[in-house]
């Protein structure tokens, strides 16, 4: 008994020895890895003053990091890289995107730059009712355009030499072909109808946070943009639940932005209804935003004049919708056309600066409520 005992301790002794021996091994090469990924050298100091964009993909890991940091040049060794990291408490915090690092940074600095939130790029935002070039308000701030926006990221405060510029993206807006731009087939006629007008890509990019690549091509970006948001778009079976309105895609979308600049808070839903009440009279939409969208600077109430000036999207002037959309769509526009609210209503508008506002089935009680409107300030009479 006591001899079998013996031998399963001494046999027990010898795994733990075999143990040993293989972790000290594995340490050594570890080690030798950490060595040949350039010894442990590190440079010294923030940086040289030469900007490097750096991404850290979703998903990624320290570990992943450094090599890509090495081979640009921001760091000297991954192997210091991988020292300063676990020596930071928070380097698991680092977050996906784009920073603005130097290159020849210290290892310790480096981690450091990463985790400071100053030096992370800012999403691109593109909010509901955006548009793709600048809007002039008068007696107020010029709304930035999308093509200004990602300008914004890709350049900084200022324009350098290899940003982006809104040239650029007016540039391959207006004419870069269409299918390389990841315009989606439902929509691609009637880009192509609107050739050499930037407008033409308009509501095709949808509301949401975009991580843009600033070393990226003006071409590449507007491409990512499109692309992402044609999948958003068909995420909800637009092509389908167009159909079932008695809409294209295109129009669907085309009318989800007259619902994103016409509506107030919480009508989305009437809104639609009116577009499709009026599309199925047939009476013209007469919708100020459509007026205003062909103008170099826009405010609340149009003038006459403007109202019969012709445009592509002046509904005072031509039947049906907008040759484009007029602005981006939120999903909550898109699927307000798609799931409009059931109503008669051919009429409404806001008679009050509270947003107030009235929908009419009839012309005689839309012009009592247009006076509401003129009597509470909101709508000039004399235009």
């Amino acid at each position: 008994m006591s001899s079998r005992l013996n031998s399963q301790r001494r046999t027990r002794g010898t795994a733990v020895l075999v143990a040993s021996i293989l972790l000290i091994i594995g340490l050594v090469a570890w080690i030798s890895v950490a060595r040949s990924a350039g010894g442990g050298s590190d440079f010294a100091g923030a940086g040289n003053g030469e900007e490097q964009i750096v991404e850290v993909p979703e998903g990624s890991n320290v570990s992943q990091l450094g090599p890509k940091l090495e081979e640009l040049g921001v760091i000297k060794s991954n192997g210091a890289f991988q020292t300063a990291a676990f020596s930071n408490a928070d380097s698991d915090n680092i977050q996906p995107g784009f920073y603005r690092l130097q290159k020849e940074m210290s290892a310790e600095s480096a981690v450091a730059a990463l985790l400071d939130p100053a030096n992370k790029i800012t999403p691109l935002q593109v909010y509901g009712g955006a548009t793709l070039l600048d809007v002039a308000v008068v007696g107020g701030q010029t709304r930035l355009g999308i093509l200004s926006m990602i300008q914004q990221v890709t350049c900084g405060d200022s324009p350098k030499p290899g940003c982006v510029t809104v040239e650029e993206l007016y540039n391959v807006a207006a004419n870069e072909d269409p299918a390389q731009l990841g315009v989606p087939a439902w929509a691609m006629d009637a880009v192509n109808q609107h050739s050499g007008d930037p407008k033409r890509l308009e509501g095709l990019i949808a509301p949401g946070e975009y991580i843009v690549n600033p070393d990226a091509s003006a071409e590449e970006i507007l491409t990512d943009l499109i692309t992402r948001s044609a999948n958003q778009y068909e995420s909800t079976d637009i092509v389908n639940r167009a159909a079932a309105i008695g809409l294209t895609p295109y129009e669907l979308l085309t009318a989800a932005s007259l619902v994103e600049r016409e509506a107030p808070a919480g009508e989305f839903g009437k809104v639609a209804r009116v577009i499709l009440n009026r599309l199925a009279e047939p009476m013209r939409l007469e919708f100020d935003s459509t007026v205003n969208y062909g103008l170099p600077s826009v405010e609340v109430a149009t003038t006459d004049e403007d109202r019969l000036r012709p445009t592509p999207w002046n509904t005072y002037a031509k039947d049906g919708l907008p040759e484009t959309p007029i602005a981006s769509p939120s999903m909550e526009a898109i699927e307000a056309m798609e799931n409009p609210e059931e109503g008669d209503w051919l009429f409404f508008v806001t008679i009050d600066s509270d947003g107030t506002t009235v929908f009419n089935n009839t012309f005689e009680e839309h012009l009592d409520d247009v006076t509401r409107a003129v009597e509470s300030g909101i709508l000039d009479s004399n235009r």
